[in-house]
């Protein structure tokens, strides 16, 4: 029996999920964005009372390491490890790509996430989940140009793209994950924040 605590808030919404074994409890908030520090402790409690669970009986804590909203990527880290600090319990970490890519039964196909002015934050897989694009920041026609379908969360003007309930998405991809157990939890930046591309050297 497989007992965890996950939590994605790496965009706009929020996602928290409590399994004590064959039970399942989704908290999910469609539209969040600059509440999830507010929401986020609340909303795992009750996951964790509704499923029956302790966190201490939790075996791991998991969250999606970006790429997405900087500061959601770093909410949601730090919330896994206050856990797994105080539990002593290890961290399973789940990329917004795997997110997405664990859901998705195609061969060949790109994950692709909104960056924001016309870019796009683009993972390619094959059907093994073996990663074929590293994770790239890439431009609107780049992005019209490959050459595989396209899955992501959001709604995106491409030809070839179908998206996925993300809601959905976050028990599966931290199952795929849970033997990368570790103590360390780093969140993915494709690119540099805003801030640090406008400072001046």
């Amino acid at each position: 029996m497989i007992n965890f605590l996950a939590v994605d808030t790496s965009s706009r919404y929020m996602t928290v999920l409590a399994v004590k074994g064959e039970k399942a409890v989704l908290r999910y908030k469609a539209d969040c964005a600059l509440k999830h520090s507010v929401m986020l402790m609340d909303e795992a409690d009750k996951a964790l009372k509704e499923a029956g669970l302790d966190a201490a009986d939790c075996d791991f804590f998991g969250a999606v390491t970006g790429p997405g909203s900087f500061t959601g990527i770093r909410i949601g880290i730090s919330t896994a490890k206050g856990f797994a600090a105080a539990t002593g319990k290890p961290l399973v970490s789940v990329t917004a790509f795997e997110l997405l890519a664990y859901n998705v039964e195609d061969g060949n196909f790109y994950t692709v996430i909104d960056a924001a002015h016309s870019h796009y934050y683009v993972c390619g897989f094959d059907g093994g989940k073996r990663v074929t694009l590293q994770p790239s920041y890439l431009g609107f026609e780049e992005v019209e140009k490959l050459d595989a379908p396209l899955y992501g969360f959001e709604e995106l003007p491409f030809k070839n793209y179908t998206r996925l309930n993300i809601a959905d998405c976050l028990h599966s991809a931290v199952l795929k994950n849970r033997d990368k157990t570790s103590d360390e939890m780093h969140a993915l930046y494709v690119r540099k924040s805003q801030a640090e591309e406008g400072r001046k050297c």
